[in-house]
């Protein structure tokens, strides 16, 4: 049996969801959210976001991580922001000597639910399905388990295809 920590970065809130896989079998650990102030400078906030992820980690002691790529939207700012707090989202675990696994979106959304362009809900309404445990106390919180669940299914043609 593995552990996987599936992670949905953002500099406001970072959702995370670690998960059981053993052989085709799902199993729900535990989700959250580190949420960060926006008083804060940009520096203390991923400061707050690198040690929420380290505490994550270490408390439930994933065998592999997940992230969910940066889309690009047109506030330019934003964007950038979000990929200050994706980097911290793939160092965290990268430093504690995880394989970190990269997935875009639509291939989440199409992974959990069979729709490229699912909605937030329609993810959640399968992230129950899929993990009759799992209690969502966030939407972000509700995307990285199909971060995760997305990772548990693909991880194995990701390692054949090196």
């Amino acid at each position: 049996m593995i552990r996987i920590i599936g992670i949905d970065p953002g500099l406001r809130r970072t959702g995370w969801g670690v998960i059981a896989v053993d052989g085709s079998r799902l199993s729900f650990i535990a989700c959250g959210t580190i949420t960060s102030d926006g008083n804060d400078s940009l520096a203390e906030r991923l400061a707050m976001l690198h040690d929420g992820l380290v505490e994550v980690i270490e408390a439930h002691r994933p065998h592999e991580a997940a992230v969910e790529d940066t889309f690009v939207n047109k506030d330019a700012v934003a964007t950038l922001k979000l990929g200050q707090a994706r980097g911290i989202a793939l160092l965290v675990p990268a430093k504690a000597g995880l394989s970190v696994a990269e997935y875009a979106p639509n291939l989440i959304k199409k992974s959990v639910v069979g729709v490229g362009h699912a909605d937030k809900a329609q993810v959640q309404a399968m992230i129950k399905v899929l993990l009759p445990k799992a209690e969502l106390p966030s939407a972000d919180a509700a995307d990285a388990l199909a971060v995760a669940v997305t990772h548990a299914h693909h991880r194995t043609a990701r390692k054949l295809a090196g």
